[in-house]
């Protein structure tokens, strides 16, 4: 008899939202636009869904990273955000509209065989889009699970040839004092650097979004271009990107510089390691309220753990 033990984020998928109600506002939309907008016989969309429509980023879902959650609402997820750069309190959603998403580039150089730069539009147009549900912890101990839409940041890379001497990814926020106020706050060490491993970048879970919701994705959570390694703590997501590097040296990442002590270069998601200043133990659910336990690499250990073996005397925990 076949016995299965299920994994510690699985839920019984009677708990699982059905598919309809995701999907079913999308598939409107979509079905409107391929219909020309011709009468169909439906109730007129709501208003405000032509800018919806505009905003639409259709991409399969990949099912193979189950989030075992409930997906937040996409209020809460957009607008509950941490963006230095447009200020240090959670409700930056407005300011960070001021953020121009057209026309954006992203420079992918250092230590690879074919330097080049990306227009924000061909990379949607050229790389591999897909839905991808995927938690987020942030270390200050709350949580969100978003449908980001992106690609591989394996596939990416590939197209500059990375070198052999590369062992470490910097990325590098855009700096555009004109209409991020934060940038006025002199003592943070601007622009916001975040790195991993080459091997950490190549793992099948490190992502490169450009999308959220089924719509391209709002600068308050890092439009037109960021990245999330959903096993990490969501500071390690560099968010509205500008420039990709490869490097033989480990970089020092913004929040390593201002406190070493308490914000690490590896920052794995392990609720048995403690802040300095509060438990990670649990986590606080955005939207809900709920308190819930963390679990190890945010629950992606089976991907991921790999990836540290034989790092016993790294401090591989924010």
């Amino acid at each position: 008899m076949l016995i299965r033990i299920p994994r510690g984020w699985e839920i019984p998928e009677r708990d699982v939202t059905p598919e309809a109600l995701v999907f079913g506002r999308r598939a409107a939309l979509r079905a409107a636009a391929g219909l020309g907008g011709a009468a169909i016989g439906l109730p007129a969309l709501a208003q405000g869904a032509g800018h919806a429509a505009a905003d639409a980023l259709p991409a399969a879902r990949n099912a193979k990273y189950p989030p075992g959650r409930d997906i937040t609402g996409e209020r809460e997820a957009t607008t509950y955000n941490n963006f230095y750069e447009f200020g240090t309190d959670k409700g930056i959603h407005r300011a960070a509209q001021r953020l121009p998403q057209r026309p954006w580039t992203v420079k992918l150089d250092g230590l690879v065989g074919t330097p080049r730069e990306f227009g924000i539009e061909d990379l949607l147009k050229t790389m591999p889009l897909e839905e991808r549900v995927y938690r987020l912890r942030c270390v200050e101990a709350w949580s969100m699970v978003v449908p980001w839409t992106g690609f591989p940041l394996s596939a990416l890379l590939a197209q500059v040839a990375p070198k052999p001497e590369a062992k470490y990814v910097r990325f590098e926020t855009a700096v555009l004092p004109s209409v991020m106020p934060g940038l006025r706050q002199s003592w943070y060490p601007w622009p916001y650097v975040e790195g991993c491993t080459v091997e950490e970048a190549m793992n099948e879970l490190s992502f490169v979004v450009v999308g959220a919701y089924g719509k391209l994705l709002p600068p308050q959570n890092g439009g037109p271009v960021r990245f999330h390694q959903p096993w990490k703590y969501g500071f390690k997501a560099g968010k509205s990107l500008v420039r990709i590097s490869l490097t033989a040296e480990r970089p020092k990442s913004f929040w390593e510089a201002i406190q070493a002590s308490e914000y690490g270069f590896w920052a794995n998601v392990n609720p048995e390691v403690s802040h300095p200043r509060w438990s990670q133990a649990s986590e606080r659910v955005l939207g809900t309220g709920e308190r819930i336990p963390t679990q190890l690499f945010n629950g992606y250990g089976e991907w991921v753990a790999g990836l540290y073996t034989g790092l016993q005397k790294e401090r591989l925990w924010a």
